[in-house]
């Protein structure tokens, strides 16, 4: 089974749900840490993808700029 490729939306959502799963208490303290570093690693993407996106908008719109 193929892994399904991480898109904004999807680490968004995964964010959310993982804030919501801390917020009522239903991470144990054993994940916890483990939890918080996947939602590190999920922002560090979103940001990449935020950065990139806008790079290439800005590349479109101002192609004698390079």
């Amino acid at each position: 089974m193929a892994k399904e490729k991480l898109t904004y939306q999807k680490a968004l959502d995964e964010i959310q749900d993982i804030i919501l799963q801390i917020e009522n208490n239903d991470v144990p303290v054993d994940e916890l840490t483990k939890k918080i570093k996947r939602v590190s690693l999920l922002i560090n993407f979103c940001k990449k993808s935020l950065h990139d996106t806008e790079s290439e908008i800005n590349n479109l719109l101002n192609p004698d700029d390079e």
